[in-house]
């Protein structure tokens, strides 16, 4: 039986591989009997196994495809591949998704999009979570509840990581935090564009823009609209929609017209607000329906109304007239038992036991690249920096990046946690043309790249400057408090 030439599968695996392969087709007939004609009323409902599933166009047929939900109600997709080398990726998904139920869809087309980890030889799981909207905490225990769902109905593999992209990295770092030791069950874990400075500080940028959109643009709300505090996004019964906000942008900036189209007045808004802010005008609408939608998520549904959020003593510069603009903005102290319960969900301590490879783009338009000074500063604040490597490519994406780094990482990792050997980003780099000739979507490592300090991308807030945002000694202190964080 052949291996792909870059799936790292010893020798000694082939074996294992072929039993997980018997596995695999026992499952398959397990689960095709349960929803056979006599199981279509189970089928309905909540069942916690697997069903086979039409693997998305990118697999294809290289692997065998699953789908189900969990007992908690997250759905899932699963795939593994027909030349199997034996070990496991478990994703967590970006977002987070704002709709009430969890997505059927997000699992399956999160495994299309990194089908890059099937056709290097891995098994891929990867879950939607119980619901939508903001709970890191909650998006961690629903990945490590796959791995086990994986474990119960394929077996143990050999190696397993977990991979996170943007706020999935977040998840996948908290993953890591709360369920891997030096003893298993997560081997390590690659986090690729992530938002790594935790929710305490890594929606900032977003609070500074919420309130500077406001004071240029006036709009949102307009004046005779229900007045709300800025802190909350959006009020809570509001009925504004994406397409909403976005005419309300493009009314105060023209941001998506040709240049030469813009009034004299939307040109000096736009300018200023993204100098403000340091906000890339082609994210720009992103990130404000973030400071919106997500905030609104945050404020209302999980903290029932209270405020995380905080700019005071934040001084904005860049703007055609700073004076009037840190006279006029709107200002606001964060309720500390808010903040508290938002930083225990989402903040990470760095006390990680496995190895940590991160991929980040320079010119990350969404999660910008100083969220790795964030992490680096977070590992180091718990000694735990030399489970830490972290790379660096020139390109400008956030939702995904070229193929053939994702499976140089991934096999970097692999070498990793295999052999011991820590690999250095140079390393990494000069490993990328080989998967390079087989993925054909380019390399583009800048090993010597080291980020700027998180603190000078985005204003610190007070005690804003020491990392880890919450020690492990407040964790646990927080733990003990009754209904502490986010509820599922």
């Amino acid at each position: 039986m052949s291996s792909s030439p870059h799936s790292g599968m010893p020798v000694q695996a082939r074996s294992r591989k072929r039993h997980r392969l018997a596995l695999v087709a026992g499952v398959a007939g397990l689960v095709a009997t349960t929803f056979g004609p006599a199981g279509a009323a189970r089928a309905a409902g909540v069942t916690d196994r697997p069903a086979p599933a039409v693997c998305p166009a990118n697999v294809g047929e290289t692997a065998d495809c699953y789908t189900g939900r969990d007992v908690n109600g997250a759905h899932y997709a699963i795939a593994v591949p027909k030349e199997w080398n034996g070990s496991l990726v478990v994703h967590a998904h970006g977002g987070p998704d704002l709709g009430e139920a969890s997505d059927p869809a997000r699992s399956t087309d999160d495994l299309d999009r990194w089908s890059v980890m099937v056709e290097e030889g891995y098994a891929w799981a990867g879950s939607s979570y119980r619901r939508g909207g903001y709970g890191t905490r909650m998006a961690a225990e629903d990945t490590e509840n796959l791995r086990r769902l994986f474990v119960r109905e394929f077996g143990r593999p050999e190696r397993t990581y977990l991979h996170g992209q943007s706020w999935g990295g977040n998840v996948a770092a908290k993953t890591v935090e709360t369920y891997a030791t030096e003893h298993g069950p997560y081997d390590g874990a690659l986090l690729t564009n992530g938002v790594l400075a935790g929710g305490s500080r890594g929606y900032d940028q977003r609070v500074d823009l919420r309130v500077v959109y406001q004071y240029y643009c006036r709009n949102l709300p307009r004046p005779g609209e229900p007045s709300y505090p800025l802190w909350q996004g959006l009020r809570a019964d509001s009925t504004l929609t994406p397409a909403g906000l976005r005419a309300r942008l493009r009314e105060c900036t023209g941001y998506d017209a040709p240049a030469g189209e813009r009034t004299a007045l939307q040109q000096r808004n736009l300018d200023d607000i993204l100098a403000v802010t340091r906000i890339p005008e082609r994210t720009l609408e992103t990130h404000l329906r973030f400071a919106v939608f997500t905030f609104r998520d945050i404020v209302h549904h999980r903290l029932g109304g209270r405020n995380p959020f905080g700019n005071q003593g934040v001084r904005y510069t860049g703007s055609h007239d700073d004076r009037e603009l840190n006279a006029g903005v709107e200002r606001f102290r964060a309720d500390p038992a808010a903040r508290r319960d938002l930083s225990w969900d989402s903040d990470l301590t760095g006390r990680v036991a496995v190895p940590v490879l991160t991929l980040h783009a320079v010119d990350d338009p969404t999660a910008f690249v100083e969220h790795e000074a964030a992490y680096l500063a977070t590992l180091r604040g718990a000694r735990r920096d030399h489970h830490l490597v972290q790379t660096f490519t020139t390109e400008s994406e956030h939702s995904g990046l070229s193929a053939a780094e994702y499976a140089t990482s991934v096999a970097a990792l692999d070498t990793w946690a295999r052999t011991g050997r820590k690999p250095t980003p140079r390393s990494v780099a000069a490993s990328c043309p080989s998967f390079d000739t087989v993925h054909r979507t380019g390399c583009h490592y800048d090993p010597a790249f080291r980020p700027a300090p998180y603190a000078s991308r985005v204003a610190p807030r007070p005690g804003g400057l020491s990392w880890p945002a919450m020690t492990a000694a407040q964790e646990a202190a927080w733990s003990r408090i009754e209904g502490v964080g986010i509820a599922p």
